[in-house]
């Protein structure tokens, strides 16, 4: 069955909302109860099929577990005989095999879990019907320029004015599918989020990576004024940097970098050019995908898989890689033990030059001290000494851990002697070497400035 292609005007969005349990559905209406749509409900998805069949409908949001027909079927279905409308999936359960069967087999275009936040759910909904909108545009304004570009062939050569007079219009329609274009790729980028959480879902809480990267790469892009363009694929690449892992296993998934094997190094070493190949089939998607091919490339050429060197990684490449070290350093990822924020930027200032862009660290510090709240490295109060530098009166400002992780002392903790004594004698016992987040009162520095 073939969907109409255009909607008749000033129809109000339907929506067809599909649950086995009568109170959800109710909780749905009750929700929507005001908004701009007409709302039809079924309680299964053969009932749901029954009423695509008898009026237009322009979303579908499907629980995912159902009896006789799950969500995933039903969306499948609907995909197939309904392709323009948009499918959302709803569920209760952390089913990534539902999950995936529902992205594979209906393409949804959203997924979200019960119990579902009202806000957005409502934002969810309404972005989808925007973007169907803009989607039906583009198509109603192609099929256009066809038409006129028909008609123009068909006109008279001659008459000069008539050929003026139309390519005028096109030039109009042209700068029209232009917004609509845009449209589309603000739409990606919400898509490659949702995607990007649908992934995190092999991994543990505290090694999901990708929101937290979204959010500093945005903030970034905000405090130096960054384009829009620039703006939306440095998001969709803190999104999706990591999707060509999505075929390791689940231990190598966790595993520190550092500690791979020679097999497994590989196969790390081949990760961002498999996330490359499955994002280029999608044209918005290639400025991203070329910033997430070259963002392990180091500064002095040593990183992969291109060997690049300097200014000839890409600008976007070289600041997607502060940010993704810097949150991947703090989970574990990197080294085996886990930095606090303070320690990951002592790593990346130390390499600067090395692995890193030595003019974008300091800006990328910059925006990490003013935009996150456990950050004092640039604190004018707080000193990181050795352990040979304590002196007895200094305040400790961050946590104090040994290498396995274990916590010694904790931040507010005042050093005395005895205790800066032991702290480098267990230093020397472990072979390690301890960065110290201090305070020093004002006793303390007077004796330094004595000494």
């Amino acid at each position: 069955m073939e969907e109409p292609q255009s909607v008749e005007p000033g129809r109000r969005p339907c929506l067809l909302l599909v649950d086995d349990e009568e109170s959800i559905l109710n909780s749905l209406r009750r929700l929507l109860r005001g908004q701009p749509y007409d709302v039809v409900l079924a309680d299964s998805g053969a009932r749901a099929l029954e009423i695509l069949a008898q009026r237009p409908v322009d979303l579908v949001m499907s629980d995912a577990r159902m009896p006789n027909m799950d969500g995933a079927t039903l969306l499948a279905r609907v995909r197939e005989g309904y392709p323009g409308t948009r499918r959302i999936l709803l569920t209760g359960y952390a089913d990534v095999s539902t999950i995936i069967n529902a992205v594979n087999q209906g393409q949804i275009h959203q997924y979200l879990s019960k119990p579902w936040n009202d806000e957005e759910l409502l934002l969810i909904l309404r972005q989808g019907l925007e973007q169907q909108q803009a989607e039906r545009e583009l198509k109603r304004l192609q099929q256009l320029v066809l038409e006129q570009n028909r008609q123009l062939k068909a006109s008279n050569a001659g008459l000069e004015q008539r050929v003026a007079s139309r390519t005028a219009e096109l030039q109009q329609t042209a700068d029209m599918l232009d917004l609509a274009y845009e449209e589309l790729k603000h739409s990606y980028v919400t898509a490659t989020e949702v995607f990007s959480l649908l992934a995190n879902l092999r991994l543990p809480p505290d090694k999901q990576t990708n929101r937290k990267i979204i959010e500093l790469v945005r903030a970034y892009c905000k405090a130096h004024g960054l384009d829009e363009s620039a703006s939306r694929d440095l998001a969709m690449a803190a999104a999706l940097y990591n999707i060509g892992k999505l075929s390791w296993s689940d231990a190598m998934l966790v595993a520190p970098a550092d500690l791979l094997r020679h097999t497994e190094r590989e196969r790390y070493r081949a990760y961002p050019e498999q996330s490359e190949s499955v994002l280029m089939a999608l044209e918005p998607m290639q400025d991203a995908a070329r910033l997430i091919l070259h963002h392990q490339e180091r500064w002095d050429g040593s990183g992969f898989p291109r060997h690049l060197k300097g200014e000839a990684i890409p600008w976007g490449s070289r600041l997607l890689k502060l940010a993704v070290d810097f949150i991947e350093l703090q989970c574990g990822l990197i080294l085996e033990r886990h930095m606090n924020s303070d320690e990951a930027l002592l790593f990346i200032r130390k390499y600067a030059g090395r692995l890193y862009d030595p003019e974008l660290v300091e800006s990328f510090v910059r925006v990490c001290a003013a935009y996150l709240s456990d950050v004092t490295v640039d604190d004018p109060s707080v000193r990181v000494v050795g352990t040979r530098e304590l002196q007895a009166g200094m305040v400790l400002r961050r946590n104090l851990n040994a290498d396995n992780g274990m916590l010694l002392l904790n931040a507010g903790k005042v050093l005395s002697e005895p205790l800066v004594h032991k702290l480098i004698a267990f230093e020397a016992m472990e072979g390690a070497h301890y960065s110290v987040f201090v305070s020093v009162p004002e006793q303390v520095a007077a004796l330094d400035v004595d000494r």
